[in-house]
């Protein structure tokens, strides 16, 4: 919970969520067993009167409690206070889950944290007892196991695209880990030449769908996204491949179901992984929807639209650069300057339906691209300095949009010229993930909260801990706040 002092009530939240964004951030300590646990242990959950809240490992054992065996708070990954090798192994494998190595080779990968190939090596070794390529095949056979059984794709796409190297390496591993040879896995299908392979991501119910990708087509581009007869469409561009996706929700199975290009075969791993973030699959909406519940405020939207999720982004640049258009101007504006990036900087993009047909500008291009350009498209020369800068700071990699380290990304979006509060949280909202995240100085969120300042906001907000963002997101969804989100440089920046 980002900068915010350590609440009982809502770290106790967080623990009936089991919300993994928590872990790392406080410990919880049982007086009953004497144990102190991560915020995702999946024990029983003890009683509220029954627990103690710290911010490290290390107050929660000063105090007298010792680690769970379960759960090993020792490995907690993020802001706990454990070293910083713990975090990095941690931060290696999430990389290697999206596909690291089966785009890059392993001295690449230790070279994002600054090690050698030996010492990323016996990082994870330490913290998983395998090694990285060990724990590369283990992702690659889940992801394997679920195309074969889900989909008809053919078993060398299959093998391709859960990024083995050759259709011998991915027999011999699933003979070897699973005692299976591929074809057992197919359940009668037969593997075919396709354009486009369907699989489904479960999540927890209620979702309400109509609302999240209703709001993820209006601030963007209806050439990058649409959404239409319940189907949410947009084109994508991971790396140097271009596709697209069109995901409807199956609600009788909480599954959404998407269907993927096999033009993104090659980086479907983190296309997997940015998907949940997007559509904020990991959330627990039952749990937010009734702390939320509790402000009388936010009780009538909430019932209008349960299982409201925060909206994510697949590429955090991009919704960077949306969130500069945005400062100042109504949604309308900014989605029309948006409308004039896209036409000038997005890569063609072949979809089944006409007017899908572009992906979003990328931070290389528009790092290249002459200041003059960018101020022809209707900007002030302040604004496209900005977006010149970060875009250059993404390309440089002086701003690591990806990282895992929220506070550091904040911290770092802060110190360039033009961005503020409203834009850093937002980014930390969206892009970031952070389910605490809040645009304090917004102006619907004033209108709706019948204040003035971004300080009051802040103090009125301090119920709706740990999950101000969906508070917020209730109020920009609501007839409350017809007013859009936008950049206040005149009031007070959030305490």
């Amino acid at each position: 919970m980002t900068h915010t002092p350590l609440d009982h009530s809502q770290c106790y939240a967080a623990i009936q969520a089991h919300d993994a964004r928590f872990d790392g951030l406080f410990f919880v300590a049982v007086r009953s067993t004497r144990i102190y646990c991560r915020p995702v242990c999946r024990v029983r959950l003890p009683r509220p009167e029954n627990c103690s809240f710290f911010r490290t490992a290390a107050g929660a054992e000063q105090a007298g409690y010792r680690p769970c065996l379960r759960c090993r708070p020792e490995l907690a990954p993020g802001l706990a206070g454990v070293d910083a090798v713990r975090r990095t192994a941690h931060q290696a494998a999430e990389r290697i889950r999206q596909g690291a190595l089966a785009e890059g080779s392993l001295e690449m990968l230790a070279a994002e944290f600054g090690l050698s190939s030996r010492q990323l090596r016996r990082v994870i070794e330490a913290e998983y007892g395998v090694g990285p390529l060990a724990l590369a095949t283990t992702y690659r056979l889940h992801l394997a196991r679920q195309l074969l059984t889900d989909t008809d794709l053919r078993i060398i796409d299959v093998a391709y695209a859960s990024g083995f190297s050759s259709l011998r390496r991915f027999n011999d591993a699933l003979r070897q880990h699973y005692r299976l040879k591929p074809s057992d896995l197919r359940r009668g299908k037969l593997g075919r030449h396709s354009t486009a392979f369907a699989l489904r991501l479960s999540y927890r119910p209620p979702l309400a769908w109509d609302v999240l990708a209703g709001f993820l087509a209006s601030r963007g581009n209806a050439r990058i996204e649409q959404y239409q007869d319940g189907h949410y469409r947009r084109c994508v561009r991971l790396g140097t491949q271009l596709g697209w996706i069109d995901a409807y929700n199956d609600a009788s199975a909480a599954q959404l179901v998407i269907e993927v290009s096999c033009s993104l075969l090659a980086s479907l791993p983190r296309l997997l992984a940015r998907l949940r973030i997007l559509f904020d699959l990991d959330a627990s909406p039952q749990l937010i929807d009734a702390r939320l519940s509790e402000d009388p405020l936010l009780a009538p939207l909430i019932a209008q639209h349960a299982g409201l999720r925060v909206p994510g982004a697949l590429d955090p640049f991009e919704l960077c650069l949306r969130a500069i258009l945005g400062q100042q101007v109504t949604v309308k504006a900014a989605s029309t300057l948006f409308s004039r990036f896209v036409a000038a900087f997005g890569d063609t993009v072949e979809t089944p339906w006409p007017g899908l047909d572009r992906a979003a500008p990328q931070a290389a291009t528009l790092a290249a691209a002459p200041l003059q350009t960018l101020i022809d498209l209707g900007l002030t020369r302040r604004r496209a300095a900005t977006i010149h800068a970060i875009a250059n700071g993404v390309v440089q990699g002086d701003l690591q949009l990806n990282s895992s380290d929220r506070a550091a990304v904040i911290e770092r979006l802060l110190t360039y010229p033009g961005i503020g509060p409203w834009t850093a949280q937002y980014v930390a909202m969206r892009a970031l993930g952070d389910p605490n995240a809040l645009p304090a100085s917004d102006l619907g969120l004033m209108r709706a909260l019948s204040v003035g300042t971004a300080r009051e906001v802040t103090a009125r907000a301090a119920a709706w801990q740990p999950w101000r963002a969906y508070a917020a997101l209730h109020i920009w969804s609501s007839s409350q706040a017809r007013a859009v989100p936008r950049e206040s440089i005149v009031c007070p920046a959030t305490p």
